[in-house]
């Protein structure tokens, strides 16, 4: 159980200062998820919004989480572990400059060391679907530019991340001029959302220079899948993993539920049971906090 300050955005800057390393992110959307990846030991993590949607609202990422879902879910994933550092999607900031500050300034508050800032249109949906819009050039540079904004008025160290949506429709060139904007107005992180190639992603990679680009990474998404080796030696400094935990969380509930709903029995788990569920969600912790204030509710827990 984590309860010290947050230190996840000044971590996450640390990390960026290495030109050798690359973040990896596996994508977790609730607090299960998030548990298992930060016992596997992952410098970072990220907060998919398309996770998010499904677990939180039962829904496919069309753009229906709000801002206070998105920030809801983001606070209690960063406060699992304050020292593992947290970047969330953040949408399109939802809505204008005003709101686009206030989305900052709500991550800032929950913990979440860093967020990434879109350009499409407000009826957006998951990046790698198709009939993507998005807006104007302006607009998203104001979207950039609240962000920087409300982080300098916090005087906090939360990353911004810009992401353009332009390649799908307006092809790589319009792109990168987006990024290069992004760069000059003052974001610390980059993403060029659906790639086409590995001859794209390393031009990119070079153009934007000492800035950190971020590789978004949904096997079988696009015309190529990327390891985290591979994409380290294009270039990127950071690589998510959106799917990595939902996809397979799919499969293997399909999977157990067929089975009940044949045959009226559940399968048999080795694994653990409730007792490793219970460990990997903080049981010992939890026991141990009530052990030292002189509590004696829960000496039994662990007896079989």
């Amino acid at each position: 159980m984590s309860t010290g300050p947050h230190t996840g955005a000044k971590r996450l800057r640390e990390m960026l200062k290495d030109p050798n390393k690359i973040v990896v992110c596996p994508g977790v959307y609730d607090g299960l998820t998030s548990r298992i990846a930060i016992s596997q030991g992952f410098d970072a993590l990220y907060m998919t919004g398309s996770g998010t949607s499904m677990s939180r609202l039962g829904w496919a990422d069309l753009g229906m989480a709000t801002l206070t879902d998105m920030t809801a879910n983001a606070e209690m994933i960063a406060n699992l572990d304050t020292s593992v550092p947290l970047i969330a999607d953040a949408d399109t900031g939802y809505g204008g400059p005003i709101m686009v500050s206030r989305t900052v300034a709500n991550y800032a508050r929950a913990g979440v060391a860093a967020l990434h800032i879109e350009d499409q249109i407000h009826e957006k949906r998951c990046g790698f679907l198709k009939g993507k819009a998005v807006v104007e050039r302006e607009v998203w540079y104001s979207r950039l530019r609240a962000a920087i904004n409300a982080r300098e008025k916090m005087q906090s160290d939360i990353v911004i991340i810009g992401r353009t949506d332009s390649r799908q429709n307006l092809g790589f060139d319009e792109a990168i001029e987006r990024l290069k904007e992004a760069k000059e107005i003052g974001v610390d992180v980059v993403i060029l959302e659906a790639i086409q190639s590995k001859e794209e992603c390393k031009k990119v990679c070079e153009i934007m220079g000492d800035m950190p680009v971020l590789f978004n990474m949904v096997p079988g998404a696009g015309p190529f899948d990327l390891t985290v080796e591979e994409a380290k030696a294009l270039g990127f400094r950071l690589i998510i993993f959106p799917g990595v935990c939902s996809s397979k969380v799919l499969d293997g509930v399909n999977q157990s539920l067929a089975l009940l709903k044949s045959s009226g029995k559940e399968e048999a788990y080795n694994g653990g049971g409730v007792q490793k569920l219970f460990k990997t969600c903080g049981l010992d912790d939890c026991v141990e906090i009530d052990r030292m204030a002189g509590g004696k509710a829960y000496e039994k827990v662990h007896q079989v």
